[in-house]
């Protein structure tokens, strides 16, 4: 008997605070339809005093477990599939969800693909299911807030401004009946990786030094000019194929797609996807009111396609993101009752 892998219940959280484009604009000095339309943010969440980054994917696992009414107690496996900036350096943030959401019968991980995190913990779930008798239920839960290593005033880095807070939640059944995850692809390039790092407090730039604090934010530190002529050089060639490879491995083709849940990229990028990809406006949704929230992206805009009657039974959802250093990465998923 053949088993799959499919998703009960999803949530999200972002702060109650919010940091607007005007705000950001007098921040960073540039002009505010940079920030609106070539940025393409109007606000972006930013932490409050218990926002900590466990703290918000816990909040969204306790949601997701709600909506998909289960009992904490079910669930087998939880993945931290969050930032690396956690609540301490060197810690687990899974036992800690464990602990505070009740599973008290689960084990689990942390694992780390930067902003594509969340579409590896499908994966990563999945496969678990799949390969494990005593694994039924999978909890994927991630917070992130590196906008706390973001600095405003540094012009090369631009294109992280957008970057805000928030978290996300995913629970995943065995032979679940509903929502069915398919294939998914990624590619690694480690060319990148040491080109866009926050350069203190690692083992690389230790011990830190008192003046070491105002440089923990991220840097590119090669020529920023040639790391982003290399960056968009292969980005969307990159996407297009872990696209493409994602499908197959579902037995489907671009044109099959029904919904596109994409990471938080710049306006242009996205709107040039959807039509390279054959897609309308109205198949996705650009988180211009949510900003950057790393690897929660896809779950931000796979709620808000629900929300918006987008997203309908039978549908092939698309899910697609990156990570720095660097890595892209898709996942499909089947929207609805499985077919038999």
């Amino acid at each position: 008997m053949s088993h799959h892998a499919g998703i009960i219940g999803i949530a999200t959280y972002h702060p109650e605070t919010f940091m607007s484009a005007e705000e950001m604009s007098k921040a960073s000095g540039l002009p505010l339809d940079v920030v609106t339309e070539k940025i393409g943010v109007l606000r972006k969440p930013i932490p409050g005093p218990n926002d900590t980054t466990s703290n918000m994917g816990i909040f969204a696992a306790r949601k997701a477990i709600e909506n998909a009414g289960i009992s904490p107690e079910e669930i087998d496996v939880v993945i931290w599939d969050g930032a690396q900036h956690k609540d301490y350096m060197n810690w687990l943030a899974f036992t800690k969800v464990c602990h505070e959401i009740g599973a008290i019968n689960a084990w689990g991980f942390d694992m780390e693909s930067m902003c594509g995190s969340m579409i590896v913990g499908f994966e990563l779930g999945k496969s678990l299911i799949l390969s494990r008798e005593d694994v039924n239920t999978v909890l994927l839960v991630s917070g992130y807030r590196n906008c706390d290593m973001i600095n405003l005033r540094y012009k090369p880095g631009a294109f992280l401004f957008d970057i805000g807070a928030g978290g996300s939640a995913v629970l995943l059944r065995k032979d679940a009946g509903i929502n069915e995850v398919l294939g998914s692809a990624a590619i690694a390039d480690g060319s990148f990786a040491e080109d866009f790092v926050v350069p203190v407090g690692g083992s690389k730039c230790w011990p830190m030094k008192p003046e070491d604090v105002e440089e923990a934010w991220f840097h590119i530190t090669c020529d920023p000019e040639d790391f982003k002529k290399r960056l968009s050089a292969v980005t969307l060639g990159n996407w297009y194929s872990v696209i493409d490879r994602a499908l197959k491995r579902s037995g489907l083709k671009r044109k099959d797609i029904d919904y596109f849940s994409m990471v938080k990229i710049k306006r242009s990028a996205h709107y040039e996807m959807l039509k390279e990809l054959g897609l309308r406006e109205d198949q996705s949704v650009f988180l211009e009111n949510y900003g950057h929230v790393g690897q929660n992206d896809v779950i931000f805009s796979l709620e808000e396609g629900l929300q918006l009657n987008r997203i309908k039974d039978g549908n092939v959802i698309l899910m697609v993101s990156a990570g720095g250093g660097w890595t892209w990465n898709a996942v499909v998923v089947r929207w609805g009752k499985v077919k038999e």
